[in-house]
């Protein structure tokens, strides 16, 4: 986005298997329960050690994994007094379910149903009660899918829900991962080796951002316009809706498929607005800003921040979905890529423009955003579209990185804000050059630099993200002493604080930058500790969005299409 306010300052496409509900056994005639008993005790405990999410946990000590480790010891709890609430296990792999064995705790389920599906979006019950009574509720049902959940209504207890163990048998019936090819927890794109992630079970980890998505969702996610949009609100921003969030939002929803089954609906409702809503220079890219009755303003056009993220959510959504529903996400992908190189990349400099609002000739055109070099995001383009421009891009922009960090900020490794002289000899903004008299200085927006270089470096390995990463992780690691609540809110490039107080937009994104740093396991440990005692802001997208997308790499979910 052009302009940041002032009070920053202070599943389409894929056809879902039927599933059919079967009365409960004494509803059968007895020869038929008798049969389907005996299918049923034939097949195999498919659920044990599978990824398991939930809606919600009571405590530390209760997550969703305890329920289908097999110990009769452990157990799920979900938050005291909310309903609905639900936990969901993974089978991997679309499996046909016969029997589902829920032992409860004194916290049970009086009314709840058991669900399946193949894409973790899309549910369909195959048994529900209102009368559940506790104990140990042994169902023979029939269902197919990949992932199955208990979702509970109506608790019996004043408490929550909480099952010992949640058992489901079945056998593998072919077909792959179902819809979703990348479920949220699945871990199916590992990091290069050697990299950090924080101390813990894996479940736990997943689980802690699942918490926090849901309240940042609760917070920013809206339907405030009608006309089947989804929009990510921005109350700290000029005007309610920025491309900057609706990019976030769409790769969050990608990412997250699996464990929210909204995910797709969310994603199909921002790519309309993205559609409904083009720049007015290149029809395929975002308008930047829109006002509170949904129309975009200040010349409706684009901005280059929200469009790498809109792209890359894009190619993210192809990935997880498929590309044969409503939304063609491929071909949207590729236009919206050839829109940014078109109109928002520099075809001098091979370095990003601030928007498409920018030309040849005027002041801004040979200045650039250091937060919107996005690394991982020119691979995926250059994946994507085949063409090489975008590994000229990605060298360019790893160029300036390495030459900034070491001409500038040789002791910090920060970047600045704005870089100016982009077609001489790059340089940090004197002053003030678009938004603020800090536009040289490591500010609000090269706060998210240490996340989008160590998003490369965990993903791809490269040994010059690798370096840039280390870079700054020494630094900061070495001024705040180890200890988190010391990062300042903002720094000039040779370390000098500008602001006192914490805030999750600087804190955060270094816990990525840990990442690739062997000896920094409890440093890193102590970022995430932070992060998970930090309340979502809900004044501010930017830093509860940010908290939340290091999160999800932080605990090994982020990955390149």
């Amino acid at each position: 986005m052009r302009r940041r306010s002032a009070s920053l300052l202070g599943l389409a496409g894929l056809l879902v298997l039927p599933l059919t509900s079967v009365p409960t056994a004494y509803a059968q005639p007895p020869a038929q329960a008798r049969v389907q008993e005996a299918a049923a005790a034939a097949d195999a405990l498919v659920s044990a050690g599978k990824p398991a999410t939930a809606s919600s946990v009571e405590a530390a000590g209760y997550e969703p994994g305890r329920a289908v480790d097999g110990s009769a010891t452990t157990r799920w709890a979900s938050l005291e007094g909310v309903d609905p609430q639900w936990v969901r296990v993974d089978l991997g792999a679309t499996h046909t379910v016969s029997r589902v064995k829920l032992t409860w705790e004194a916290a049970y389920g009086k009314a709840y149903r058991i669900q399946t599906s193949a894409d973790g979006s899309t549910w369909t019950d195959v048994y529900s009660t209102t009368t559940g009574d506790g104990g140990v509720d042994d169902l023979t049902l029939s269902g197919t899918g990949r992932y199955l959940r208990m979702y509970g209504t109506t608790r019996g207890t004043p408490y929550g829900y909480s099952l010992w163990e949640f058992e489901v048998y079945g056998t593998p019936s072919g077909g792959g991962g179902g819809g979703t090819a990348v479920p949220f927890g699945s871990h199916l794109r590992p990091y290069t080796a050697g990299t950090l992630k924080p101390s813990g079970a894996q479940a736990t980890l997943d689980q802690k951002v699942v918490e926090y998505y849901n309240k940042w969702k609760a917070a920013f996610v809206r339907q405030n316009c009608g006309n089947g949009w989804y929009q990510i609100i921005s109350p700290d921003a000029d005007h309610p809706y920025v491309a900057e969030a609706q990019g976030y939002g769409m790769v969050v929803a990608a990412t997250m498929a699996g464990a929210d089954p909204d995910a797709k609906k969310i994603f199909d409702g921002l790519v309309k607005w993205k559609i409904d809503h083009p720049s007015s220079i290149n029809p395929n890219l975002l308008a930047a800003e829109q006002d509170t009755a949904c129309k975009s303003v200040n010349g409706g056009d684009g901005a280059t921040d929200g469009d790498m993220d809109v792209a890359y959510g894009l190619l993210l959504a192809d990935k997880q979905w498929g590309s044969a529903g409503t939304y063609n996400y491929k071909d949207l992908a590729l236009k919206h890529i050839a829109a940014i190189k078109k109109d928002e990349l520099n075809p001098t400099t091979k370095l990003l423009k601030l928007g498409d609002w920018s030309s040849s000739g005027d002041q801004y055109y040979y200045i650039s955003r250091t937060s919107d070099w996005m690394v991982d995001h020119f691979r995926a383009f250059r994946t994507a579209s085949g063409d090489t421009t975008w590994d000229a891009v990605r060298t360019a922009h790893q160029t300036q990185i390495s030459r900034l960090q070491s001409t500038y900020a040789s002791g910090t490794g920060l970047l600045p804000d704005f870089v100016v002289d982009t077609n001489t000899t790059p340089k940090p903004a004197p002053g003030q050059v678009l938004e603020d008299p800090n536009d040289g200085a490591y500010w609000w927006n090269a706060c998210r630099t240490p996340w989008r270089i160590a998003d490369d470096a965990v993903t791809s390995g490269d040994a010059t993200s690798l370096a840039a990463a280390r870079k700054l992780n020494t630094w900061i690691k070495t001024k705040t002493g180890g200890d988190p609540n010391k990062i300042a809110i903002g720094y000039k490039l040779n370390g000098t604080q500008i602001s006192a107080g914490s805030e999750a937009a600087f804190f955060a994104p270094f816990a990525v930058a840990a990442m690739t740093d062997p000896g920094s396991q409890a440093w890193l440990d102590a970022l995430w500790n932070k992060m998970l005692a930090t309340p979502v802001d809900t004044s501010s997208y930017f830093s509860a969005s940010i908290q939340l997308q290091v999160m999800i790499t932080a605990s090994g979910n982020h990955w390149v299409p």
